[in-house]
C-alpha cells in the first residue's frame, strides 16, 4: 500500500503519452516520494499536473541550455525523465511525522504533526564539476540531501541507476534512512498515517522568499502555507522561484522556505 501527501493509503500515478513537456513548477513531498510536475503541451483530455515516484531526472548540457531548452519532462514508453537547467528549484515538502495512540481506537498510528517547505536544486553550482562528472547528463533516481531549514538545499544525498540504489547511497552517506523510507516503514509498522486534526484545518499560504524573482517560465505564486493560524489574506499572485536562473550555492545547503506549523485545537 502506498501514501500520499493527505495521509490517504492511495496513490495513483498519472499516465501520459510519450513526448516532451514543459515544466513550470515541480514538488518533492517525502510523506510519500511523490513528484508533482506543472507541466504544458499535454494531449487534450489529459490534465497538466503529472503525478509519479518513477521519475529519473538529469542534467540538460550546456550546449541544450543554449540552444535555448528549457527544464522539460521527457515520456519514452512510459518511464518519465526529468531533463532539468542547472538552478532549476523543486519545491520539497518536508513532512515531521509521529507514532501516536489514536484517541478513537487506541491503536498506534504515524501522524503528520508539522510540514515544512524549502527549494531544492539537484545540479546547482559546481556539481557538474564533481568526481561523477558527466554522469548528471543521463538518467537517475535522485534523492534529496538531508532536510536542513534555511536556504535552498543544493546536490544530492544520493544517486543511481535504481531507486534502491540511490537509498543505499544516502544511507551509506547519513548512516539513516531518508524521510520517505522512514514513513514508509512507519506506515507498514502502525498500517495507518494520517495528518493531526489542526492539520486538517485551512490555514493561508504565503509567497517564499525564492518566490520574489521573475523566472519568465514561473507557474504563479509558490504559495506556502504560513505557520500563523489566524491569518486570513491570500497572498497576491508572483513570480514563481521554480527554476530561478540566479546561480545558488554549490554543495548540500539547506531551505529558506516557509514551514508549515499546525497547532492542536482545543
Amino acid at each position: 500500500m502506498s501514501l500520499n501527501r493527505g495521509g490517504n493509503t492511495s496513490f495513483t500515478p498519472t499516465r501520459l503519452s510519450d513526448g516532451k513537456y514543459p515544466v513550470q513548477q515541480a514538488t518533492y513531498d517525502d510523506v510519500n516520494g511523490v513528484y508533482t510536475l506543472m507541466v504544458l503541451n499535454t494531449p487534450a483530455g489529459s490534465p497538466p499536473v503529472f503525478r509519479s515516484r518513477d521519475l529519473q531526472m538529469a542534467r540538460l548540457t550546456d550546449e541544450q541550455v543554449a540552444a535555448g531548452e528549457n527544464t522539460y519532462l521527457s515520456i519514452d514508453d512510459n518511464q518519465p525523465v526529468m531533463y532539468l537547467t542547472e538552478d532549476f528549484r523543486i519545491e520539497y515538502v518536508h513532512n515531521v511525522t509521529e507514532t501516536r495512540p489514536n484517541p478513537q481506537s487506541g491503536q498506534q498510528e504515524t501522524v503528520i504533526v508539522r510540514q515544512q517547505s524549502s527549494f531544492w536544486a539537484p545540479f546547482a553550482g559546481a556539481l557538474a564539476g564533481q568526481a561523477i562528472g558527466s554522469m548528471l547528463f543521463r538518467p537517475q533516481y535522485y534523492v534529496p540531501p538531508v532536510y536542513q531549514p534555511g536556504g535552498v538545499l543544493t546536490g544530492y544525498g544520493g544517486y543511481g541507476n535504481s531507486y534502491s540504489q540511490a537509498v543505499k547511497r544516502y544511507e551509506t552517506r547519513y548512516k539513516a534512512p531518508p524521510p520517505v523510507v522512514k514513513n514508509t516503514r512507519s506506515f507498514r509498522t502502525t498500517g495507518s498515517l494520517r495528518k493531526s486534526p489542526a492539520a486538517n484545518q485551512a490555514t493561508t499560504r504565503k509567497a517564499s522568499p525564492n518566490a520574489n524573482r521573475s523566472t519568465g517560465k514561473g507557474f504563479g505564486s509558490s504559495q506556502l502555507r504560513t505557520s500563523s493560524p489566524s491569518s486570513t489574506k491570500k497572498a497576491k499572485p508572483r513570480s514563481s522561484g521554480f527554476g530561478s536562473t540566479k546561480r545558488t550555492r554549490s554543495g548540500f545547503g539547506s531551505s529558506r522556505g516557509g514551514s508549515r506549523s499546525f497547532r492542536r485545537r482545543r
